[in-house]
């Protein structure tokens, strides 16, 4: 069954993203009185978004008796416009998003992943003659965004830190980083350790990590204030609940939430405030 409903998402794709948005309603209870909309940060393809999301969101609206709409934007700094701004009930956006978005439209984290922390990583060609950030002089480096935490705003830093003069270049997503750089258009790349791995076992083969970040509390899944409480609370809990049947861990790992937990800002967030890197983020009008 679950091989149906991907099969008919994939084909639904291809109505839905004919703008700046793809959309989708209703995912889970068909009769629930209202509709909240879910944000996931681009950084895959849309189809792959959509293929797990969709399911997800299904299950869970099933088990709490709430409907969501999934939306997916085109790139990352559309999708930070409409999570700057409020405009998405949940969202699941990238840590330092996170900040940013507390700030502005006062998100609060309910669900990070448990299992593995994030990592900023920059990788080259196996065969390319670079071993550290500082080779990378007069290099092209492309990224996904500009306000990828750990696979821009973080590796920026450390080539800014090192002094490097490079030419940066945006792509949209972590899949065509890695491609980009395999193909041989850029020298080098920045990713996380999370998308990587998700990353075909060929691909990787032919890719070598020159740089890694210190780890960090993993993407949260957050919501808008102006979600009450008790559905805030039943989305966390569903989800989490998710991990006790190993059928879902191929989904859960698809979304990069392999073993969910509750989040608190406090201790997983607000200490990314200090790393003083305010200065590289690009706000998109």
């Amino acid at each position: 069954m679950q091989t149906f409903v991907i099969k008919i998402s994939l084909v639904c794709m291809t109505f839905l993203c004919m703008s700046n948005l793809c959309s989708a309603t209703c995912f889970g209870n068909q009769n629930a009185k209202k509709i909240y909309s879910v944000g996931i940060v681009p950084q895959f393809p849309a189809s792959e978004i959509y293929t797990y999301w969709s399911v997800l969101l299904t299950k869970i609206g099933l088990q709490t008796g709430e409907c969501f709409s999934l939306m997916i934007m085109n790139s990352i700094p559309e999708f930070e416009s409409s999570l700057f701004k409020g405009e998405f009930d949940f969202a699941f956006m990238n840590p330092y998003h996170q900040v940013i978005a507390k700030r502005t439209a006062g998100y609060i984290p309910l669900v990070r992943d448990d299992k593995n922390k994030l990592i900023g990583i920059v990788v080259v060609r196996k065969d390319s003659p670079f071993q550290s950030l500082k080779d990378l002089e007069h290099a092209v480096v492309v990224f996904p965004a500009p306000n990828a935490f750990a696979a821009s705003l973080l590796i920026r830093a450390a080539l800014a830190r090192d002094h490097v003069d490079f030419t940066a270049e945006y792509l949209k997503n972590h899949t065509n980083v890695y491609r980009s750089v395999l193909v041989g258009d850029a020298q080098a790349g920045g990713g996380i350790n999370n998308t990587f791995v998700q990353e075909p076992i060929n691909l990787r083969d032919q890719l070598r990590i020159i740089f890694q970040s210190p780890p960090y509390a993993a993407h949260p899944f957050s919501a808008q204030p102006r979600v009450p409480e008790s559905v805030r609370d039943a989305f966390a809990n569903a989800l989490i609940r998710l991990k006790a049947d190993p059928a879902n861990q191929v989904l859960l790992t698809k979304i990069q939430i392999p073993d969910p937990v509750l989040a608190n800002w406090e201790t997983d967030y607000a200490p990314l405030e200090k790393l003083g890197i305010d200065q590289l983020v690009v706000f998109k009008d």
